[in-house]
């Protein structure tokens, strides 16, 4: 299973980007199915997820702000960012689980400039 994320970029605060992840299998059935974000020094944080059962969490930092959403037929995930602030600069991470593996992908940058 392969993940290739793309997407990110250069913006200033305000601005948006929408990231993608297209997965190498289908996703209709995976959950968990979502982002992460890692800074220099911190701990790789959970942005946005789909879990079972047609659940959606966000980080609270990004609600009213971010949106996830899945289109199956192309086994790709999305992450649209709004209103983007410094603060959500970071390597952004699509992540899934299917059983017993996690799996990853490379990683897109996003550098949010004030």
């Amino acid at each position: 299973v392969q993940l290739q994320a793309s997407g990110g970029g250069s913006v200033r605060a305000g601005e948006s980007l929408r990231l993608s992840c297209a997965a190498s299998t289908a996703i209709f059935d995976v959950n968990p199915l979502g982002w992460f974000r890692q800074t220099p020094g911190k701990p790789r944080e959970l942005i946005a997820t789909f879990r079972r059962g047609g659940v959606i969490d966000y980080a609270d930092s990004v609600k009213g702000r971010f949106t996830i959403s899945r289109d199956n037929a192309k086994s790709t995930l999305y992450l649209q960012m709004n209103s983007l602030k410094p603060e959500d600069t970071g390597v952004y991470y699509c992540h899934m689980w299917i059983h017993p593996t996690n799996y990853w992908g490379q990683g897109t940058l996003v550098t949010v400039s004030s």
